[in-house]
């Protein structure tokens, strides 16, 4: 179908992103992994997965090919449909997610919010062989938004990601709590709020 977009990424949030494509402007639902490599740059190119449901059509994007490699394996798990493992893509990095999942860690995967133990164990079943083939040794771009109301980023971002408000704000506030002066970046604040859901 459309196996990616190149052009100008004329709104970016955590986990969306409006790339212009010669005055086509398409909406691309990211991880925060792909916000963390996009933070900085003006264009690009972003890797897409379209997923037509019954009653919508949404277009995902990825910085890294690996990235939307994973994120189709995991949706090939029963039970992991197409916002569940954008979820996964946020609150771990790909090759933590791979990590935990060939070494059959299903306490970590069950730290992401949305995925149980039943989950969890199916994913390293059905996953653990073919991940241990491959490698994922794509380096992550940390980048943190020192200039942004961070705090409001991220209640957008959990928002975006299908958290109720009350739910996303009580978790928010409760990790700029624990970090007191030293309130953590974007991307920590929202993986930490994750966690904390």
């Amino acid at each position: 179908m459309i196996a990616f977009v190149r052009g100008n990424f004329v709104h970016k949030t955590p986990a969306q992103v409006v790339v212009d494509v010669n005055g086509v402007g398409y909406d691309l639902h990211i991880s925060l992994h792909t916000y963390s490599s996009i933070s900085n740059i003006d264009k690009g190119q972003l890797f897409t997965y379209l997923h037509i449901t019954e009653n919508a059509q949404t277009l995902y994007g990825f910085f890294e090919q690996s990235e939307k490699e994973l994120f189709l394996q995991l949706i090939s798990v029963s039970g992991i449909g197409a916002s569940t493992a954008r979820m996964m893509l946020s609150g771990m990095k790909p090759e933590e997610i791979v990590k935990a999942i060939v070494q059959g860690n299903a306490k970590l995967l069950e730290s992401i919010k949305g995925i149980g133990r039943k989950t969890a164990e199916r994913l390293i079943l059905e996953l653990r062989e073919k991940l241990a083939k491959q490698h994922m040794d794509s380096p992550l771009t940390t980048t943190t938004a020192a200039h942004q109301p961070v705090e409001n980023d991220a209640l957008q971002a959990l928002v975006a990601l299908g958290i109720a408000r009350n739910a996303a704000e009580t978790a928010v506030q409760k990790v700029l709590k624990q970090h007191g002066d030293n309130a953590p970046g974007l991307e920590q604040l929202i993986k930490s709020a994750l966690k904390n859901l």
